[in-house]
């Protein structure tokens, strides 16, 4: 059955509710702007500098979307992962299990599977080849950007829907500082975090060490046994060095690590998680289990003419779980999942010194940057899943277990990139890119039954893929702050192979798109208020989609299924009305859905709308700020809700989440040494099921499914110098 989508009335609504925001902050904003005869104003929107094109740039002069998360949004929203940070962002979601390696972006409608990701996350300039790895505590986190559409022109294979940068704050040559913060919460929640930084020498050497650790009672309860099951603890550090021998090199490293150990996964039966939230019975509680360990090496020249940069990285991850696979009281079947993977990469790049372009004629100047890009990524699998007696056939009356998949994928890559942007008349910047890719891969897939019910099945190939992807961009700045730009995009995704896959399904093929995207940029009121709207449309061809192998109970593989296109509009605002009033929100509408044709399982979906892509995403908010005794302290208060229309959960439109809002409030007053503050997340304690997929005759609704985050609240103190 295909559910109605009756998104549209809400979705005017909210725009309805955007708009007053909207007017009222430009009204109040220009009415203190300065005129004629009178003093500057005395406050803006503080400014951004992002990387979304490799190099430091103003995003709003750039002609692609991208929303900034900056470190105050960080420590004034309390927020600690990706995603919490996602909701500031239109049209972007995340699909999250409780367990933490399990956290898929998507943009626009564009997602994908955690082993060949869609959008990617880069930590430092680190893309994380493996979506296990892109969800983790932030440890001393600077700044988050959310650049959509896609970015596979600079940034190679796994940039086709966007990308995530996450950067780390930059250790001090001149001053110390240091931070110690602790919250508690409810479900027995509590959380340490601190960190130092400052100079070893003056000027030229600087460090800076953060250490977290956390902990909380899980959400969803056991029925069976009365125990909670989706408990979560977590250590985490980070340390750096930053040494600047010149003023025209510097080098940095990072190392970062967290260990997890966590409850089981929450899922159950869809049906009886509407009827009664956060409750399941089964008769076997596992775990989940995570280590990471990265470094990063950044290497970093500026020249008089020329800038050269070097970003190293090593990733290595580690994952262990257990689970109950049938998610009822009886023993039937359960998993152990043991996932490994390191990885290298390793990009040189070169471009014009920020102050240096290339003078073409008295009007006309050409930035310019190129380079390479090199990766290896070994990933290993080892999957067990444990039948009882009798369970797969009554003519085995006796445990089986069967190995699915034992797997071995080798990948090796290389891109070679570069971009030009001539700027003419210092009104119209024309930039055009191109990237070649080249990766090659070998997979080793074995999948047996001990005891040897069936012949084993054995699998040994090696495939390579390589495309060119070009990018081309226009934008015209017809005012000081205000530009209008039209891109056009290319975005890839390479083939690989599934671990494991019903057969016949081993290897899937390359993913394309074309983007087409339109967009204005606004400051006004003197840099006060920042106002972006964008258009776009993606035209998909072989479109990648992760699904559930109803076959083999959790078990999921990657599926060429076709075309489809996604269209939509969004629209930004930042504005500081006063200064300490700043007003934020955003809204995005997506319409994704599959083109003629298309098949999914050996079943069409032409015309069905592509899963869990909300309809339309947004968010609201307010920064309330007072300063007291003279200013030795800060009064300060946040309100704000997110915003979800309905989506699908799976291709066929089967099942799907009907739309729903959270709303986070926090306040606290602030000194020049210690902090203490209040915190609810999740307000009105709204129900939701963020994720579900069909699971077959185990379940009774034949979906499985988690909940959201219920209601938590807590306090904070901290001290910092």
């Amino acid at each position: 059955m295909v559910h109605p989508r009756p998104c549209g009335l809400a979705f005017v609504c909210l725009v309805a509710a955007c708009s007053p925001i909207l007017l009222t902050s430009i009204a109040w904003a220009q009415s203190g702007a300065s005129q004629p005869g009178q003093a500057a104003a005395t406050f803006q929107l503080p400014p951004l500098i992002v990387t979304a094109q490799k190099e430091p740039a103003d995003p709003q002069s750039l002609p692609l979307s991208v929303t900034t998360v900056a470190k105050p949004t960080l420590q004034n929203a309390g927020i600690a992962i990706v995603s919490e940070a996602g909701g500031y962002s239109p049209n972007v979601s995340f699909t999250e299990f409780s367990a933490r390696k399990l956290s898929n972006a998507r943009f626009r409608g564009i997602g994908a599977s955690p082993a060949n990701p869609s959008i990617t996350t880069y930590f430092d300039g680190v893309p994380q080849l493996n979506a296990n790895t892109s969800s983790i505590d932030f440890v001393d986190v600077d700044q988050i950007e959310f650049v959509r559409g896609p970015q596979s022109a600079l940034f190679g294979r796994n940039a086709l829907g966007g990308l995530i940068n996450v950067t780390s704050a930059r250790p001090s040559l001149s001053d110390w500082s240091g931070n110690l913060s602790v919250p508690f919460a409810n479900s027995d929640a509590r959380d340490v975090r601190g960190g130092v930084s400052g100079p070893i020498v003056a000027n030229t050497l600087g460090m800076g060490v953060s250490l977290q650790y956390g902990q909380r009672d899980g959400y969803t309860v056991n029925d069976l046994t009365g125990n909670d099951l989706d408990s979560r603890s977590a250590f985490a550090g980070k340390g750096q060095l930053l040494w600047t021998p010149m003023p025209s090199w510097e080098t940095r490293v990072i190392i970062s690590g967290e260990r997890d150990r966590d409850g089981d996964y929450a899922l159950s039966d869809l049906g009886g998680l509407r009827q009664n939230p956060y409750h399941t019975a089964r008769d076997f509680e596992g775990f989940t289990h995570r280590d990471i360990f990265g470094t990063t090496i950044l290497n970093r020249f500026e020249g008089a003419s020329l800038t050269v940069s070097a970003t190293t990285g090593f990733v290595d991850w580690k994952t262990v779980d257990s689970t109950d696979l049938d998610y009822t009281p009886l023993p039937l079947v359960t998993r152990d999942n043991t996932e490994e993977s390191f990885q290298f990469t390793q990009e040189v790049r070169v471009a014009n010194a920020a102050n240096a372009p290339i003078a073409l004629s008295d009007s006309v100047a050409l930035k310019w940057q190129g380079g390479v890009f090199f990766f290896t990524q070994n990933y290993e699998q080892n999957a067990t899943r444990n039948f009882s007696a009798g369970f797969l056939s009554s003519f085995l009356p006796f445990p089986v277990t069967q190995t699915s998949p034992q797997a071995d994928l080798d990948d090796v890559g290389i891109g070679v990139f570069g971009q030009g942007v001539i700027t003419v008349g210092q009104r119209v910047d024309l930039t055009a890119g191109l990237r070649f890719d080249h990766e090659q891969k070998n997979a080793t897939l074995n999948v047996f039954f001990t005891p040897a019910i069936a012949p084993p099945q054995q699998t040994v190939a090696d495939e390579g893929f390589s495309n060119v992807s070009p990018q081309f961009a226009a934008a015209f700045h017809f005012q000081p702050g205000r530009t209008v730009y039209v891109s056009v995009a290319d975005g890839y995704k390479a083939g690989g192979f599934n671990a494991a896959s019903p057969p016949g399904t081993e290897m899937y093929g390359e993913e394309h798109t074309w983007n087409f995207e339109g967009g204005v940029k606004t400051m006004w009121a003197n840099g006060r208020v920042a106002a972006n709207a964008a258009v776009f449309h993606i035209d998909w061809e072989d479109m990648q989609l992760n699904l559930p192998n109803l076959f083999v109970p959790g078990e999921f593989y990657i599926a060429n299924v076709g075309g489809a296109t996604s269209s939509g509009v969004e629209f930004e605002l930042n504005a500081r009305v006063h200064p300490n009033v700043d007003v934020f929100g955003g809204v995005g509408y997506t319409k994704a859905e599959f083109k003629d044709d298309s098949i999914s399982g050996g079943l069409p979906v032409d015309g069905n709308t592509v899963p869990n892509t909300p309809d339309y995403t947004a968010s609201l908010g307010i920064q309330l700020s007072r300063n007291l005794s003279q200013g030795r302290a800060t009064l300060y208060g946040r309100a704000e809700a997110t915003f979800s229309g309905a989506f699908e959960y799976d291709d066929l439109n089967t099942e799907r989440q009907d739309a729903y809002s959270l709303a986070n409030f926090r306040a606290g007053v602030r000194g020049r040494l210690v902090f203490v503050e209040g915190w609810i997340r999740n307000a009105f304690d709204t129900k939701y099921i963020p994720v579900a997929f069909a699971y077959g005759a185990l379940a009774p609704s034949g979906f499985i499914g988690e909940m959201g985050r219920p209601r938590t609240f807590g306090i904070s103190a901290g001290v910092g110098f």
